[in-house]
C-alpha cells in the first residue's frame, strides 16, 4: 500500500487531509478578506453597485459557507488517492481557482482595479466549472459541493461587471 492510500484511508489520515483542505482554504479567505476590509470604507461604499448587489452583511456567511463545502470536496477528491493521475489534474485545478480566488479579492479590493478582476473572475468561472467536472468524474457528492460556489462566482461576475461598466 501506498503512503498515498493508506493516507487517504486511515482515519487519522483521511482526518489530516480534511484538516489540511480546511486549513488552505481558510488561509485564502483570512489573505482576501484582509484585502477587502482595506478596500471596503472608503472605496467601494461610494461605488455604482448594481441593483441586484446584496447588502454586505450577507458576504461573510455565505462565503463561510462556500469555502466549507469546497474544502469538503477537495476532500472527497484527496481521499480516494493523491496518487492518481486524475486526482492529482483535479487538485490542480482546484489549487489554480484558489489562487484566482484569491487573486480576485486582491486585485478588486486591494488594487482598486475592478478591469482586472473582472478578467481574473471570468477566468475563475472557468476553472472552477472545469474543477467541478474534474471532481465531479471522481466523486459525484464532491462535485455537487461545487455547484454552489459556481453559481455564486457567476453571480459575482454580473457584480463586477456593473462596477466596471457603471463606475
Amino acid at each position: 500500500m501506498t503512503v498515498s492510500q493508506q493516507l487517504a484511508t486511515s482515519r487519522a489520515g483521511s482526518f489530516a487531509l480534511l484538516a489540511l483542505s480546511l486549513a488552505l482554504v481558510f488561509a485564502v479567505a483570512a489573505l482576501g478578506g484582509a484585502a477587502s476590509t482595506s478596500g471596503l470604507r472608503d472605496w467601494y461604499e461610494g461605488l455604482d453597485k448594481a441593483p441586484w448587489n446584496p447588502p454586505g452583511w450577507v458576504f461573510g456567511p455565505a462565503w463561510t459557507v462556500l469555502y466549507v463545502l469546497m474544502a469538503v470536496a477537495a476532500w472527497l477528491v484527496a481521499r480516494t488517492g493523491l496518487d492518481q493521475r486524475a486526482v492529482q489534474l483535479a487538485l490542480v485545478l482546484y489549487l489554480a481557482q484558489l489562487a484566482l480566488n484569491l487573486g480576485w479579492s486582491l486585485l478588486f479590493f486591494g488594487a482598486r482595479a475592478p478591469g482586472w478582476a473582472l478578467l481574473d473572475i471570468v477566468l475563475l468561472c472557468v476553472l472552477v466549472a472545469a474543477t467541478t467536472v474534474a471532481f465531479w468524474r471522481i466523486d459525484t457528492t464532491a462535485g455537487w459541493l461545487l455547484v454552489p460556489y459556481l453559481g455564486w462566482i457567476l453571480f459575482a461576475t454580473t457584480l463586477n461587471l456593473w462596477i466596471v461598466l457603471k463606475n
